[in-house]
């Protein structure tokens, strides 16, 4: 299988190239610079593209039978409008111009998987959400529905599409995971903004399954949540950690301290959460390879 991979240098984009070069298939990556790509990862074939400005060259799609989009500004920093525009535009204006692309072709590929989060149910309390739940309306919410609305853009050009709503991946190399080891470790951590909040989470494992499964599966199509079934809460997720290291997590984070690192608008998503379902993932015939909380963590560190 030849695969097409946006964001192919992120930490997700970067674990899944390696996996399909495990089982055997090309890739081909697209980067705003392709020569610095090239040295982190000479085994892609990259070409230059500037998502926000242009569509991808045709010859990039030559063979391929199916793209992944992982395009977009990282979420996890200081949001100001020049930050958050850049979130947004990556997101719909890349995914638009990849879809522009795609509808182009003479021979398009057979699948698009494309990247969302869970952020897009907004912070829904306790309450159980699965793949039917409705849109939140925070920034992040609007962010992923124009994402997946760009995708959807695809619909009636005899591609099959995959909307992979992700939630925290679970990683030692980046994200929440990385930032919260080291006082972990220390004996420094604990709940955050009261712990009440559910982290919807995923082992980086599992992220690449459904994502190399959502490629292969013809009976996969729509939107399928990429978050393990044992969402827990933070208070609870903190205590796993801290099981995970042998250290007590008994030193709470008041909220502030979210918004003195995030800003106020991010340090209020940051309070919030989502106790998210992968119901439509189970139903269609994904197996987690890391359910628990406790074994995930165990695994990752």
């Amino acid at each position: 299988m030849k695969v097409l991979v946006t964001g192919a240098s992120g930490l997700i984009g970067t674990a899944l190239c390696d996996a399909l070069f495990a089982r055997g298939d090309d890739v081909v990556g697209l980067s705003r610079n392709p020569s610095r790509a090239r040295s982190s990862n000479p085994r892609l074939t990259w070409h230059k593209w500037e998502p926000t400005l242009e569509r991808p060259d045709p010859a990039a799609f030559e063979g391929v039978d199916g793209v992944v989009n992982l395009v977009g500004e990282r979420i996890d920093q200081r949001w100001n409008e020049e930050v958050k525009a850049r979130i947004m535009e990556t997101r719909r204006q890349g995914t638009h111009n990849l879809v522009q692309a795609i509808e182009a072709l003479e021979q398009r590929p057979k699948v698009l998987v494309s990247q969302s989060a869970v952020g897009y149910y907004g912070d829904r309390g306790e309450e159980e959400v699965d793949e039917s739940a409705l849109p939140g309306s925070s920034f992040d919410s609007q962010v992923t529905q124009a994402w997946e609305a760009a995708a959807h853009e695809l619909d009636g050009a005899g591609v099959r599409l995959v909307v992979v709503r992700t939630g925290q991946v679970l990683t030692p190399n980046g994200g929440m995971l990385k930032e919260l080891l080291t006082p972990f470790k220390l004996g420094l951590g604990g709940p955050l903004a009261g712990g009440g909040q559910y982290v919807s989470w995923i082992h980086l494992e599992d992220e690449v399954g459904i994502l190399l499964w959502a490629l292969d599966g013809e009976q996969v199509s729509g939107v399928v949540n990429a978050s393990s079934p044992d969402a827990a809460t933070n208070r609870d997720f903190s205590k796993a950690l801290g099981r995970a290291v042998n250290r007590p997590a008994i030193a709470p984070v008041p909220g502030f301290v979210l918004d003195l690192k995030f800003g106020r608008e991010f340090g209020q998503v940051l309070r919030g959460g989502q106790r998210v379902v992968p119901r439509r993932t189970e139903e269609l015939g994904y197996a987690f390879k890391h359910p628990d909380l406790d074994e995930a963590l165990a695994d990752l560190v």
